[in-house]
């Protein structure tokens, strides 16, 4: 008979930087909103925490991470050749990676408790991690390792994303940039480890996170992250979102208000922002920027409203995914213009440097103003791009 899963023990996700009310499980880092954002990305899903022998053991926030993830309905595999890893993580007796039926024991162990450990020889670690992951058709690995991998050349610090086609150069040193530029810095002894995730993607896992042992929570429950994102390819598409994407599309417009980015909307203007919104789709399935595309048929425009990106991808191009597939849907469907309106000056330049011109307000459809906040109107800045 199958043993129920355990329910989070108190101290373990405190210790996590997680605590816990009677109703839903709050982070002390962030909003529920953005913790719940990826504990839907990772439902489901395996996980696994490569632990490898030259990080020293701690037992938080990787127990309360364990622990959170189990209950979240995700299944967590501890990969390490370190024993007391495993009794840190709180995952039990681990499997022994040596053995042939090792899956089938992990799966148990997993079917029962939700985690489960896998010990695996300190030599040759990282290539092990690798065909584990691969045997495993693993969602995802999170590569424990202190030291940033990948540096911005330019000193700016970690590279919290890098796909396929910049991980290439970083192990060619005689290389260039992917658009003939300085390759960013890898770490001196990081050479085998981003072996192992090209590796890793190739083989099939979508994406591979690294980052220090303190910092579990952050990168896999925040929108900044605090380590390095890998994966295949940085944009898979831009489109539509289809209602199972309300979800997470909500949060980020709910988080756009919190934090002043975004216009506080009514709920018929939220449904509207909903159903003609398009996002950025990370290998088609990690959301990481929203928009919509308003329609103002009488007027032959569209407005391009409640754009907003994870912060992890803001300096990744995913708002200018966005105006671009904008611009072109709206060429596409014989628009005359398209127009966006913000009362941040920061925002006005991203717009212009996508080609669009400060207008006045007389300038884009008079619906616009429709019940429209007049101190908010006084500070608006409008901006169109004209499409004939």
């Amino acid at each position: 008979m199958r043993r129920a899963r355990k329910s989070i023990p108190a101290a373990r996700a405190a210790g996590a930087g997680i605590r816990q009310t009677p109703v839903v499980m709050t982070t002390t880092l962030k909003t529920f909103s953005e913790r719940e954002f990826y504990l839907g990305e990772f439902r489901g899903r395996t996980i696994a925490i490569a632990w490898p022998e030259t990080e020293a053991p701690v037992q938080q926030p990787l127990a309360g991470v364990v622990e959170v993830l189990s209950a979240n309905g995700s299944r967590v595999v501890v990969l390490s050749p370190v024993e007391q890893v495993f009794s840190l993580a709180g995952v039990g007796a681990p499997v022994d990676g040596a053995t042939p039926s090792y899956a089938p024991e992990l799966w148990r162990d997993l079917r029962d408790r939700g985690a489960a450990g896998l010990r695996l020889g300190a030599e040759g670690f990282a290539a092990s991690c690798v065909e584990v992951a691969r045997a495993l058709r693993l969602a995802k690995v999170v590569w424990i390792r202190s030291a940033p991998p990948v540096e911005r050349n330019a000193g700016e610090g970690r590279m919290s994303v890098v796909d396929l086609a910049h991980l290439e150069p970083l192990l060619d040193s005689g290389a260039t940039g992917v658009d003939g530029g300085p390759v960013p810095r890898a770490d001196g002894d990081a050479r085998e480890l981003l072996g192992a995730i090209r590796d890793l993607i190739e083989g099939g896992v979508p994406s591979v996170n690294v980052c220090a042992p303190a910092d579990l929570v952050r990168e896999l429950f925040t929108y900044s992250g605090a380590g390095t994102f890998f994966t295949r390819d940085r944009y898979a598409e831009v489109r539509p979102l289809g209602i199972d994407d309300y979800d997470l599309a909500n949060d980020l417009i709910e988080r756009g208000e919190a934090d002043g980015f975004l216009a506080p909307r009514d709920a018929p203007a939220k449904d509207a922002v909903l159903a003609h919104g398009v996002g950025v789709f990370i290998e088609g399935r990690y959301l990481a920027g929203i928009g919509a595309i308003l329609p103002y048929p009488s007027d032959e425009a569209a407005e391009l409203a409640s754009l907003f990106a994870l912060t992890r991808y803001v300096g990744e191009g995913a708002g200018g995914q966005i105006v671009r597939y904008a611009i072109e849907r709206a060429r596409d469907e014989g628009l005359a213009y398209l127009f966006s309106c913000t009362t941040s000056e920061k925002v006005e330049g991203f717009f212009e440097r996508h080609g669009f011109l400060r207008v006045e307000p007389q300038s884009v459809p008079r619906a616009k103003w429709d019940d429209y906040d007049p101190a908010r109107r006084s500070r608006v800045r409008c901006l169109r791009f004209d499409l004939r």
